[in-house]
């Protein structure tokens, strides 16, 4: 029997852009309190930007996750449901588990899809064979595993061709263990590849200069256009398609770190607020709906064209929030996001470049000196500062 629910406003996904956005609107509006759902099946909730550092065995990957009932703001209900399928039309969407929820407004913030099974052989060898990857909570450790035993041979570490969540990140760790190489004395028996199916190091300029210099200067092999489509874990071997040419090519590896592609939720893909790529079709500047009004997307999944990180997301939840808001009082907000992301670029242990940027690829840096200078400070931000304004900031609805 179908159960059903009604809101003010319900929110789709529990993750960052979910939970800072109902943290934001019952901050402004106290008389929200009871009036607004937030829809996810998770048990768990993950800071995932550290990754990295517990891929790299700077970090317990355990202070990264927290009980996602822990961060449902106060006022919040939450339905710990799948949503299925929208119908934006008539202001309700359904659950897979059957309940039928109505609403005034829906933010949809469900963030990003990793498609491991693109990757032909992954999901079998991932974990084992000198496969590993950053992108889960449970595989992330065995990155550490794999740099901190590797004793030679070729370290691939790639990139897809699909957007993905900090388009820097597999860049990350990939300094990370190339810098451990050397400390473990293993560098000059090692050969260090980035195979991406990008086309550059970097999108902006400024940072990539810097990128591009720290490759050269490394010693590590690029391999852009180079799309990874195969592992044949026991052989260790990864199968590239060139995004060109539609050539296959045949690397051997001792370790693999694996950037899976990613796409939009498949529930979204299906639904009437997809675009044609499958991304919730936003107006880049308001962050509503480009064909229902009061439909609002946030972060990952929409397709804002900008580097998807939760930096972004900082940005764009006040904006969501304030014209919100200003629709349900009739007074339309004016107020705009421009595509402000920051990746904080590690580029060994101890230090980072420090990328903010908009929708023009301009950088739009935070601090007082150039930010695509390596530096220990913004190393510490990363590690150190950043988690704290996440947990106790962002997440209670302050910035």
């Amino acid at each position: 029997m179908t159960k059903e629910l009604s809101y003010k406003i319900a929110i789709v996904g529990g993750g960052t852009g979910g939970i800072t956005t109902a943290a934001q609107l019952l901050r402004q509006n106290k008389g929200l309190r009871g009036e607004i759902v937030v829809i996810d099946p998770s048990d768990k909730h993950y800071y995932q930007p550290l990754w990295t550092l517990v891929g790299g065995g700077e970090v317990k990957k355990e202070v990264t996750e927290r009980d996602e009932a822990s961060v449902i703001p106060d006022g919040a209900e939450w339905l710990k449901e799948a949503v299925s399928e929208f119908y934006p039309d008539d202001n309700y969407l359904m659950t897979a588990e059957g309940s039928k929820v109505k609403y005034d407004y829906l933010v949809v913030a469900a963030g990003i899809q990793l498609d491991w099974d693109k990757v032909k052989g992954l999901k079998e060898t991932l974990g084992k064979n000198g496969v590993c990857s950053n992108y889960s909570y449970d595989t992330a450790e065995s990155t550490w595993e794999n740099i901190r035993n590797f004793k030679g041979g070729t370290a691939i570490f790639t990139a897809p061709n699909t957007p993905i969540k900090c388009g820097g990140a597999p860049q990350k760790i990939m300094y990370l263990a190339e810098d451990y190489f050397r400390k473990a004395g293993v560098r000059s028996k090692s050969k260090v590849v980035f195979a991406s199916g990008g086309t550059i190091i970097f999108g902006v300029k400024k940072y990539a200069d810097t990128l591009s210099k720290i490759v050269q200067e490394r010693n590590i092999a690029t391999e852009f256009k180079h799309n990874l489509v195969e592992i044949d874990g026991p052989k260790q071997e990864a199968v590239f398609e060139h995004l060109d040419t539609k050539e296959r090519v045949t690397m051997k590896f001792n370790m693999i770190h694996v950037t899976p592609p990613m796409s939009a939720p498949n529930f979204i893909k299906n639904s009437p607020l997809a675009d044609s790529a499958g991304w919730v079709d936003v107006d880049k500047y308001t962050l509503k709906h480009l064909r229902y009004d009061n439909v609002y997307g946030i972060g990952d999944c929409t397709n804002l064209p900008t580097s998807r990180t939760g930096a972004a997301i900082r940005k764009q939840a006040p904006v969501v929030v304030e014209n919100l808001l200003g629709a349900m009082r009739n007074k339309p907000s004016d107020k705009q996001y421009h595509g402000y992301t920051s990746c904080p670029l590690i580029t060994g242990y101890g230090k980072l470049v420090l990328a903010e940027f908009d929708y023009d690829n301009n950088p739009q840096e935070t601090f007082p000196f150039n930010q695509a200078k390596e530096r220990f400070s913004m190393y510490l931000l990363k590690k150190e500062m950043l988690p704290v304004i996440y947990w106790d900031g962002m997440l209670k609805g302050l910035m």
